[in-house]
């Protein structure tokens, strides 16, 4: 078994990595469970400064760092450099609020003194996706080290190359060794390392297929996960938006990182009394995206990471065309060479269509029409997921009443969808269990104990 690293906007390999074996697998996790007790006894301001020291890596290596995450998964070189700058902050953030979240929590009681103490757990196993190689590790990782665990990274085999690289970076932060290590291994490997008696919890950001497979082994081990997968996000936009700047926000929303994230906007809910304006605005826009090299800051539309994803993608818009759909734009692959496909459009989807019921992981936007509002917020809670969605209003008191009736981890009013350091993130339904970020990311992975003292 390898790991292979290939360029999907020209389908060329770069690199191969074969896959650990057994005995190097269990020498690292020795390695790094030995170093997680002293980690973990360090002052939380002794972490902080190798956490801001990770930070400065980042800006520093920025350029780098960023070629490599296009050259490896295809996005954009722009949001490649702005991933990395993610990453940065969000060190930062737990480099300075670490000590406030951990702090011991004092509780009044039938004890002359009780307190609550946050104590770290051990060693995490983070499993990451390839879509953002770099911000998908630091979110999880940069809490969980600040907590006292140590962690070892089993990333998404096409991005090995990047997996290695935040181990290096890791290393020159200056960070005690061991205390962060990047496993190259493969999915079937990652089932025995998280019943491995060395690994303490484990995080997970995939999809729903494997949410259950490690839920499951990870619940036989009785070990703590956390869960995020996928979404199938509904961007509504009610009758008195602003439909101008709407569509224009809706054009990233769908589009940047190609379309590739659990919570870009998917489902594009709209009342009749807007919708022919809003599809006729949102399709000049998409029409206008230009295709090319993803390293040239022109370009507007990247490949997909992999020319599978890509077909996938494709069967899943054929297939709801048949169902009826309608196609306004797109619908097709670009070219011979690389993963590239079409910024397309469907109008007229309805629920048991693949473009309503599946989450569908590229540039693809459907078009649900409604009535009204309340039929907005009935369809767009009839899916399995509950990630992300945004509400779209002028008025922004009925947007805060919509959004606390979307089932979801997070609703953005008037707003793209986005991960925030300060604010908790994750979903619920087949999205997953859990919440990384802010304080409530910080305490997934800690011993919340109970200290009572007479």
């Amino acid at each position: 078994m390898s790991l292979q690293s290939t360029n999907p906007a020209t389908g060329q390999t770069i690199q191969t990595f074969p896959a650990w074996q057994t005995e190097e697998i269990d020498t690292v996790l020795n390695l790094v469970d030995a170093a997680q007790t002293d980690w973990a006894k360090l002052d939380i301001a002794q972490r902080s400064v190798h956490m801001r020291n990770l930070a400065q890596i980042f800006r520093q290596h920025r350029d780098e760092y960023a070629n490599l995450i296009t050259e490896e998964m295809g996005k954009l070189l722009k949001e490649a450099r702005a991933e990395v700058e993610k990453c940065a902050i969000g060190c930062e953030y737990y480099a300075d609020h670490a000590k406030a979240f951990l702090a011991d929590e004092a509780i009044a009681s039938d004890a002359a003194r009780s307190f609550v103490a946050y104590q770290p757990l051990g060693t995490l196993f983070c499993i990451m996706p390839w879509n953002f190689p770099f911000w998908q590790l630091i979110r999880a990782a940069a809490p969980a080290m600040m907590a006292g665990n140590t962690v070892v990274l089993k990333h998404a085999s096409n991005v090995p190359r990047c997996a290695l690289a935040l181990e290096d970076a890791f290393r020159k932060a200056g960070f005690p060794a061991n205390t962060f290590r990047t496993l190259m291994i493969t999915a079937t490997q990652a089932e025995t390392v998280i019943a491995d008696k060395r690994i303490a919890a484990i995080t997970l950001t995939g999809s729903c297929a494997a949410g259950q497979k490690v839920a499951a082994i990870a619940a036989q081990h009785l070990k703590k996960c956390v869960l995020e997968l996928g979404g199938s996000d509904p961007f509504i936009v009610l009758d008195d938006a602003d439909i101008e700047s709407t569509v224009k926000q809706a054009v990233t929303a769908r589009f940047q990182n190609m379309g590739q994230s659990c919570i870009a906007a998917k489902r594009f809910i709209l009342v009749d009394a807007i919708a022919d304006l809003f599809i006729g605005q949102f399709k000049k826009h998409v029409d206008h995206l230009h295709r090319g090299d993803p390293k040239n800051d022109a370009t507007d539309i990247a490949p997909m990471a992999r020319t599978d994803l890509r077909d996938e993608l494709h069967r899943q818009v054929e297939r709801s065309l048949t169902s009826g759909a309608k196609l306004v734009t797109g619908g097709s692959i670009l070219g011979t060479k690389g993963a590239y496909y079409a910024p397309t459009i469907l109008d007229q989807v309805r629920p048991g269509m693949p473009a309503f019921d599946e989450e569908l992981f590229g540039p693809v936007a459907a078009i649900v029409r409604v009535k009204n509002e309340q039929d907005a917020i009935q369809l767009a809670n009839q899916t399995p997921f509950g990630l992300g969605a945004s509400v779209w209003t002028q008025d922004v008191t009925r947007g805060q009443t919509v959004a606390r009736q979307i089932h979801a981890g997070c609703t953005f009013v008037n707003g793209i969808v986005k991960s925030d350091p300060r604010l908790p993130f994750g979903g619920v339904k087949d999205s997953g269990y859990g919440r990384e970020l802010s304080y409530h990311g910080i305490r997934e992975f800690v011993n919340i104990k109970t200290v009572w003292v007479k």
